[in-house]
Order: structure tokens, then sequence, then C-alpha cells
């Protein structure tokens, strides 16, 4: 696998379409950040960590309002092959400020509200509403 995010994202697209309750997914650090940004920004119900013995995994339980997911796009921005930066003034509205765009700054991984207050910019890795 070249792109662990892109997996990460067409997990949790394929698991919405299907109205699955969670997704489980192998264990990295920036993954398990992004789930916990989808998290605080509320596209995600709860992203816990789960200690296996072999491996590490990260649990994510989906959010639902009214049998409708809360998430209803997922797309990548930035590839392996062609990496997106942007500094803090080029940071995109999604959906008009519906939607959110992660962000990876030198700071560690935010959404492009936190990096614009923090005037950081970084590699704008996807966009979710």
């Amino acid at each position: 696998m070249t792109d662990p995010i892109a997996d990460m994202l067409t997990r949790i697209r394929n698991a919405v379409a299907v109205k699955k309750p969670e997704v489980v997914l192998p264990f990295s650090k920036v993954k398990f950040n992004i789930a916990k940004l989808l998290e605080s920004e509320n596209y995600v119900e709860k992203a816990e960590l789960i200690k296996e013995a072999n491996f590490d995994k990260v649990k994510i339980t989906l959010k639902y309002n009214d049998d409708q997911p809360a998430i209803s796009h997922l797309k990548r921005i930035s590839k392996p092959g062609q990496k997106i930066y942007i500094n803090s003034q080029e940071i995109p509205r999604i959906l008009n400020g519906y939607g959110l765009a992660i962000i990876s700054t030198s700071q560690g991984i935010m959404s492009g509200k936190q990096a614009k207050v923090a005037k950081v910019g970084g590699e704008l890795m996807c966009e979710i509403w």
C-alpha cells in the first residue's frame, strides 16, 4: 500500500455507504490524529486506540443523524506522487465553512480553521463534508 491515508478515507467512505456502525484500521500516529480531529469536529462519534498483542488498531465509531451519515464526502487532496503545500493565507474554505480541510503542519495535524488561527501552513491532506 503506497498511501495509507487514502486507504483510511476509502474504508470510512465504504463503511458509511453501507451504514456500518464502526471501522477498524491498522494503527499509525497520523491516522489516529486524523480520527481524533474528526471526533473533535463531530464528524465521527468516537475514535479510540485498541491495543492488541501483535498490532495496535484504530477503531472509529461512525456518526449518523436521522439515518443520514455525518460524513457525506471525503476527498484526498495531497497524494504521495503530488504533495500540495499551502501557506496560512491559501487555506481553502470547504463548502463555505461547513466542511473541513485537514492540514499537516509543523505543529501537528489540524483543521483549516485551527491552522488559519495559528497562522501556519502545511500539507493539505484532505477535505471532508
